[in-house]
């Protein structure tokens, strides 16, 4: 392995940010010590993570492995966030100690704000537990010497890393044999799997089983974040992303049987279930949104409607008793007519968007949400059950075995509810399958054309009107199908279900995941719903704790988690930002085979 960069070059005023005032002053008066300072913070996590972190009378409390010194009872024995800090800890100092690693400060600097937010998460919950600095009782303590010195090992990690300078991104070209890329991406697919089954299972299900859920959920966030920063750093995500990208139809294949083989992880019971199968009708509306808005850049405001027509027709058509037709359709059938009957309101509405744009578009959208939230409560003809709802939609099912029963194969016993997981992941694939060709196609090209200037489009011979409507009948569509699952899997259909909020919670998926991105629909939709159903432990602050996250994210993310290539492209990165402004500077580290 070869690079055509050196990784210890100076850094220069544009291989990282200029820093003014005093701390300019502290980082130039640290940076021929970074290595030190690094090495000297890893050690502090490490120590910090071993010492006690709250005091007891008698060692007492809700927190009494907290109150030892782990290191003379079992070296090894740290679990929970300060098995993460020992980690998190090691992996600092072995990085800053290897000098020909690229961009080590980049990746300590990672490392060093996930220990430090993992410290203060922790040391800020404890010490309000135990009533405060120097409440002491028999069942709540304080915080000890644990939490300040790991929070300091953090503080330094990141002062001696951004005081070294922060080097470019490396930039990874390996190209290895297809089988052994293959069995690489299979790897990193299953990791990956398992760590959505640990941050979904942390602290219990849903802080029912835990009471301190909500705290250890954040901290292996954090831990979680801080790792991958420093993975991101280095350039092994970028090459990962890359190698997923030249094997692309394998990819597809293993991640959807990876995602089928969550119900054998811890993630494998009835009450996770629920919740996948309802991240997957947000996901595959979301999707449709992205259409609309990501695409196409048509701001709707009222799109969980055409969610809620799929819904309201398929319990029509499913023999519920409550309905007033007395249909009873097989599920396919009424899949592909709530479908088109989404997709029919969706044309209606998109009509409008022939004479208004921008802030007008967004009422007129808004104005219809409303008019159908309004009307489903008052029971439109009869098909929507007013405040009554429709309940006792019959579930789906082959012969006499039904989707909500649990499954037996030989000696395994997967939970109740399982099918209707396997069900929804597929029609999230083909909801992401026909993402995938629109975008790629004339159509989705015309759909970013007016997106970024609908006047120039229309000068260049697009046919603006019909294709802004083919954006919402689409979009519509897709929406309308996730309903008619969403319908079954609930087995009732209320007005209440989709209400204004839920469409600003599709939009915040869209726009948080990144704009005309796939899997950024559906990671926005996972976080949305699973951060609120995590942090119940909070009660009175968890949305204020949930609103402050995503203020964080757009804050340090504009474009997204995953964003577009167009959309990143828009949003300057800083570090061109500070070439531009400085000059040419060292080009980054290219590490070639």
């Amino acid at each position: 392995m070869t690079t055509t960069a050196t990784p210890e070059t100076p850094a220069t005023p544009a291989a990282r940010p200029r820093h003014t005032g005093r701390f300019a002053r502290l980082l130039d008066a640290a940076a021929p010590r970074s290595t030190v300072l690094m090495i000297v913070g890893g050690v502090l996590t490490l120590v910090g993570a071993y010492l006690p972190w709250v005091t007891f009378v008698l060692n007492e409390g809700p927190y009494p492995e907290k109150a030892t010194l782990n290191f003379f009872v079992d070296p090894f024995g740290v679990t929970g966030f300060r098995l993460h800090l020992v980690i998190l800890g090691l992996a600092a100092i072995v990085v800053a100690a290897l000098r020909r690693i690229p961009a080590r400060h980049r990746i300590v600097r990672g490392l060093g704000i996930g220990a430090t937010v993992v410290a203060l998460i922790n040391g800020l919950w404890i010490t309000v537990e135990g009533g405060g600095l120097g409440a002491i009782t028999a069942s709540e303590g304080t915080i000890a010497f644990g939490s300040i010195v790991a929070l300091v090992g953090g503080l330094v990690t990141v002062l001696g890393a951004s005081a070294g300078g922060l080097e470019r991104k490396p930039v990874w070209t390996w190209t290895l044999p297809w089988w052994v890329e293959w069995i690489l991406l299979v790897v990193l697919f299953v990791i990956v799997l398992l760590l959505v089954a640990a941050v979904l299972t942390s602290g219990g299900q849903g802080g029912v089983v835990n009471p301190y859920a909500g705290v250890v959920f954040l901290s292996l966030l954090a831990a979680l974040g801080g790792a991958f920063a420093a993975l991101n750093a280095s350039g092994l995500l970028t090459w990962v992303s890359a190698v997923s990208e030249r094997h692309r139809t394998f990819s597809v294949i293993v991640l959807l049987i990876v995602a089928l083989l969550l119900p054998l992880t811890s993630a494998g019971t009835e009450y996770w279930m629920t919740v996948a199968s309802n991240i997957g009708v947000y996901a595959a509306t979301a999707i449709g949104l992205n259409i609309v808005v990501g695409l196409a850049g048509l701001l709707d405001l009222g799109y969980v409607a055409f969610l809620g027509i799929g819904a309201f027709v398929a319990a029509n058509l499913s023999g519920a008793a409550a309905s007033q037709i007395g249909i009873h359709l097989p599920f396919v059938l009424v899949m592909i007519i709530s479908s088109v009957v989404a997709g029919m309101f969706g044309a209606i509405v998109g009509s409008p968007t022939l004479r208004v744009r921008g802030d007008y578009l967004a009422i007129v959208t808004l104005a219809f949400g409303e008019i159908f939230v309004r009307s489903a409560q008052n029971n439109i003809g009869g098909l929507t059950g007013g405040a009554n709802a429709i309940p006792n939609i019959p579930a789906v099912g082959v012969g006499d075995f039904k989707f909500s029963d649990s499954v037996v194969i030989g000696s395994l016993r997967l939970p109740s509810g399982v099918l209707y997981y396997f069900l929804i992941v597929l029609l999230v694939a083909a909801v992401m399958l026909v993402f995938a060709h629109l975008k790629n196609s004339r159509l989705g090209r015309a759909w970013i054309a007016i997106r970024e200037d609908e006047d120039a489009a229309s000068a260049m011979g697009i046919r603006t009107g019909p294709i802004k409507i083919l954006a919402f009948l689409i979009g519509a569509m897709l929406a309308g199908l996730a309903g008619a699952f969403f319908a079954h899997k609930t087995a009732v259909v209320a007005y209440d279900s989709f209400r204004f909020l839920e469409s600003v919670t599709l939009l915040a998926a869209v726009i948080l995941g990144g704009m005309g991105t796939i899997p950024g629909a559906v990671l926005g939709a996972s976080i949305l719903f699973v951060l609120p159903e995590k942090l119940r432990e909070f009660s009175d602050y968890r949305l204020l704790l949930f609103g402050l996250a995503l203020v964080l994210i757009m804050r340090f993310r504009p474009q997204g988690i995953v964003p577009d290539r167009h959309r990143k492209a828009e949003l300057t990165d800083p570090d061109v930002e500070d070439v531009a402004k400085e000059g040419p500077g060292p080009l980054p580290t290219r590490v070639e085979p």
